[in-house]
């Protein structure tokens, strides 16, 4: 242990030192600091961006400019590059940053103080633990570009992800309020039903792999099609289920500001309230990862060996794939209106999950006429 720490420190300052002077057990908890520690900054960095992007785009799709305000003092007064960025927004994240930071942090009397303060980290934990499993890029040496390579990483993720409704059903019922504690029930609903139809539509992937690790899913696309080509039924309906994952318009029902003035955050301020714009982006971030991973090839690119990738190279890959899916998420908020609610629920129930079934059924059968029976 005291030889990790050691190696960490010196790391900082000779990033390219090699992992040789450090037993195995050491080198495995090194690497994993350091893939947490950065994942994490690149997570966070994309949520922030990611709010900048929406604004931008939102702004493009209504005819004016968005956030072109915020200067940074000794940047700012560069000649050209300055303005250059302040037009871009680029600074705004930081400036919402430190908004958020320095309001007043206010508790109405009338909530149930624990479950009020427990519900934001409820929201925001689950979707960073999500990403703790998916393959990012190839290798960087003999590390592998994937915080915990589990041979059950669906099924965790699953799991994880379901945890993710108690946080918004927690923060209606602590508010003691009833428009939030509508936004909470809503979301509850919501999310177990779509979940039902996001879990099936990844059984016919699983069927086609035969493995249920998500390093041997890109490893199946890397010899073959991407899945997007053989599943997709599969795409669409964990695409939609996506959006309903993450209270996205248009299915954004559990914070329906016409209907719920704000829904299940309603009473909350400050950085209590970020986090759940927090969440809500970094569930965005790790579902199109997800869908890189199932569907997208994950970090290869078709016609091209995965070995002539380097580390650095698969993680930009990686990246520019689920950044293309972000788009997605954020032009479909402003492009299409919200369904009402009953809508909502039918899609889940009556389309979508005989849909699923009838999708696992068809690859069952063209699976088994493929083996000769």
């Amino acid at each position: 242990m005291i030889a990790s720490i050691h190696y960490l420190f010196d790391w900082v300052i000779h990033p390219f030192n090699s992992f040789d002077g450090l037993t195995p057990a050491n080198q495995f908890l090194v690497a994993a600091v350091l893939k947490i520690g950065i994942g994490f900054m690149v997570l966070m960095t994309m949520v922030a961006y990611s709010v900048l992007v929406e604004r931008k785009v939102s702004a493009f799709i209504q005819d004016r400019l968005g956030p072109n305000r915020v200067s940074f003092p000794l940047i700012g007064s560069i000649p050209i590059l300055g303005p250059f960025l302040t037009k871009l927004g680029i600074w705004q994240p930081l400036v919402d940053g430190v908004k958020s930071f320095l309001k007043e942090d206010f508790t109405p009397g009338h909530v149930r103080k624990i479950y009020f303060w427990l519900a934001p980290a409820i929201t925001m934990i689950p979707a960073l633990l999500t990403v703790a499993v998916i393959p990012f890029g190839s290798n960087i040496g003999s590390q592998q570009m994937v915080i915990a390579n589990l041979n059950v990483g669906i099924l965790y993720t699953f799991g994880i992800v379901s945890l993710g409704v108690y946080g918004i059903v927690l923060a209606g019922y602590a508010a003691n309020s009833k428009y939030p504690f509508l936004g909470g029930i809503r979301s509850s609903a919501q999310m177990i039903s779509y979940e039902i139809s996001m879990g099936l539509s990844v059984i016919p992937i699983f069927m086609l792999v035969g493995n249920l690790n998500l390093s041997s899913v890109i490893a199946y696309q890397a010899s073959g099609a991407w899945l997007i080509f053989k599943q997709p039924i599969a795409f669409i309906v964990f695409l939609v289920a996506a959006f309903a994952e993450t209270n996205r318009m248009p299915f954004d029902m559990p914070e329906c500001e016409t209907e719920l003035v704000a829904g299940y955050n309603t009473e909350y301020s400050s950085m209590k309230f970020a986090l759940f714009f927090m969440g809500e982006y970094s569930n965005m971030i790790a579902s199109s990862a997800m869908m890189v991973t199932l569907f997208l090839g994950g970090w290869t690119l078709p016609g091209v060996s995965p070995s002539a990738l380097g580390g650095v190279l698969s993680i930009l890959i990686f990246l520019a794939k689920v950044v293309a899916l972000m788009v997605v998420f954020i032009w479909v908020r402003w492009m299409v209106p919200r369904f009402r609610y009953d809508q909502l629920m039918n899609l889940g129930w009556q389309r979508f999950i005989p849909l699923t079934l009838a999708n696992i059924f068809v690859t069952a059968v063209i699976l088994w006429l493929r083996a000769g029976h």
